[in-house]
């Protein structure tokens, strides 16, 4: 194997793959839409995380961000790193059970 490994023709390996492209695709129009909000925190453990809500408040560099369970959180402006709306969370039906009682 080679510098050509990944297939391109560029002559990389194929453990060098292009970084993701950041953006922060949200403005204060999106209020009430479910996002989803990649962020930098406080934990020498992980300095990034995710976090997928409604977007509730945008005000003063604040956004408050309001979980499926209800726990509303508060991200600085300046910390997001990527952002985007979300489509709303399928609803799941519940599976068909068969009906034991019509067995021949």
């Amino acid at each position: 194997m080679g510098q050509d490994d990944d297939g391109s023709g560029r002559g990389r390996p194929s453990s060098v793959r292009p970084a993701a492209l950041l953006i922060v695709r949200i403005t204060e129009q999106d209020i009430g839409s479910r996002v989803t909000i990649r962020h930098r925190i406080d934990d020498p453990a992980a300095s990034l995380t995710d976090l997928v809500g409604h977007l509730r408040a945008w005000a003063n560099g604040v956004i408050v961000v309001e979980r499926h369970t209800g726990e509303h959180v508060k991200i600085a402006e300046i910390d997001m790193v990527a952002a985007k709306v979300v489509p709303e969370k399928a609803v799941r039906r519940p599976r068909s059970q068969p009906n034991l009682d019509d067995t021949p």
